[in-house]
């Protein structure tokens, strides 16, 4: 099976820095424990009990994706994603890997309700050329919606009511939802959101897909990427030769002895947002009962002017997770004749990519010395395949990290709070006004 990352976690343990790394006996201990999670994960393929493990190795889905994809491609030259939290980031992430191009949409993933952005997007937009995907796994989502009508509104004053119904498309669980009803009334495109695959977890549907294919890049390489990860569990391979179950007992195993943050940082600008995606996808899934780590998302070389300064001389309470590629030699050149100042010389003739390697590699070593625990990701070349890779490693980690926790991955219950809050406050609003 081809490998296309690979995870070293050395600079992680106590034999390389000391007591702020994790004793390896606790790290075989912690791996021996993932057994569990792993055949766990095994019996919910083959009962198809979570429909996330069938996906990549499926494909019908996907012929019947393209049809709908053609339709936006040939029709629009923007497509607004409105969706919240991993309606939104997960084909927001596959997506940032697409180059410009005059024969794909423009995609605009709208993930809040700040007014003011929608009305830079209508200034800058074509109503005409311009396709809208709703996405809502519940259908009830009060910020998508809102999202919806403005843009309902507005769509509809600018090309008319029947022109709109072709320019939306709603993705939703099947069943009676506002969305879907909503959708049946202004006669839209709907597709099916499986009801057993959530949204920080649906990156491999078509809630990520469908975007994916519109912006040009090959859903069928996102999904491969993530099969390679996984075949190796339905396999029956040994807990100690998983990546994910080795990431997992790591940061458990520091969560035991106060490393109560976990950093990830790409040195990969086209992965910012798969830090954005992680960062969701960890700290709702294992955040509950009192356990968890605080997911950060940092970038790197930015975030070394920055954030390494605390990170380096702060407290020794974060893992952290560096995504490298291979830079070297790669990216535009420094000419010799405009770096000709004696202290210069180090990036005379050197390209783009030799500075991010050596800042990349200089980072990783820097924060070893230091005592932080640190692991690295390499990636040849960042694509589909990889980026799929990352991603099925850390939903398989997180969901093994959570049955080493003793939590559930899959609920949020803490968020249902603040949830019902907002529309209490909407009502008592709406009252107020009826009264005057």
């Amino acid at each position: 099976m081809t490998q296309f990352y690979t995870q070293d976690i050395d600079g992680a343990l106590a034999g390389r820095i000391g007591a702020a790394g994790l004793d390896e006996a606790k790290l075989k201990s912690l791996i021996a424990e993932t057994a569990g999670a792993l055949e766990a994960l095994r019996k919910a393929h083959d009962s198809n009990a979570l429909p996330l493990l069938r996906l990549p190795a499926a494909s019908n889905d996907l012929d019947t994706l393209s049809g709908t994809a053609a339709r936006f491609i040939d029709s629009f030259d923007d497509v607004v994603v409105l969706g919240t939290g991993g309606s939104s980031l997960g084909g927001r992430t596959i997506c940032a890997l697409a180059r410009p191009s005059e024969n794909n949409p423009r995609l605009h993933f709208l993930d809040n309700v700040d007014g003011d952005t929608f009305e830079r997007l209508f200034a800058a937009t074509d109503p005409k050329r311009t396709g809208f995907i709703v996405i809502s796994k519940s259908g009830s989502t009060a910020e998508t919606l809102s999202q919806m009508f403005h843009c309902l509104d507005v769509m509809e004053k600018a090309i008319g009511k029947d022109a709109v119904a072709k320019a939306f498309l709603a993705i939703t669980e099947p069943g009676d939802n506002v969305l879907r009803r909503i959708a049946k009334h202004w006669n839209m495109e709907t597709l099916d959101h499986d009801p057993k695959i959530g949204g920080r977890y649906s990156a491999l549907s078509i809630v990520g897909l469908l975007p994916t294919l519109i912006a040009g890049l090959s859903p069928r390489s996102v999904r491969d990427g993530a099969k390679s990860v996984l075949d190796p569990i339905l396999n029956g391979d040994a807990p100690e030769t998983i990546a994910p179950c080795i990431g997992a007992a790591l940061s458990v195993g520091l969560a035991h002895q106060g490393t109560n943050m976990t950093v990830l940082m790409p040195y990969v600008d086209r992965l910012a947002d798969f830090g954005l995606w992680y960062r969701q996808l960890w700290a709702e899934s294992v955040g509950k009962d009192g356990q968890g780590t605080t997911p950060i998302r940092a970038m790197g070389t930015v975030d070394q002017h920055s954030q390494v300064q605390l990170y380096l001389d702060g407290p020794r309470d974060k893992l952290f997770s560096l995504v490298f590629s291979k830079a070297a030699n790669t990216g535009g050149l420094v000419p010799k004749e405009l770096a000709n100042d004696p202290s210069l010389a180090y990036l005379a003739g050197r390209t783009l990519g030799d500075l991010l390697d050596a800042e990349q590699r200089a980072t990783a070593e820097t924060l070893i010395n230091r005592g932080c625990p640190t692991r690295i990701f390499r990636v040849d070349q960042v694509d589909e395949r990889s980026l799929g890779a990352l991603m099925m490693h850390y939903m398989i980690e997180t969901i093994v990290a959570a049955h080493l926790m003793g939590v559930d991955p899959f609920d949020q219950p803490a968020v249902e709070e603040g949830k019902i809050l907002a529309r209490k406050y909407l009502q008592e609003s709406a009252q107020g006004k009826n009264k005057k």
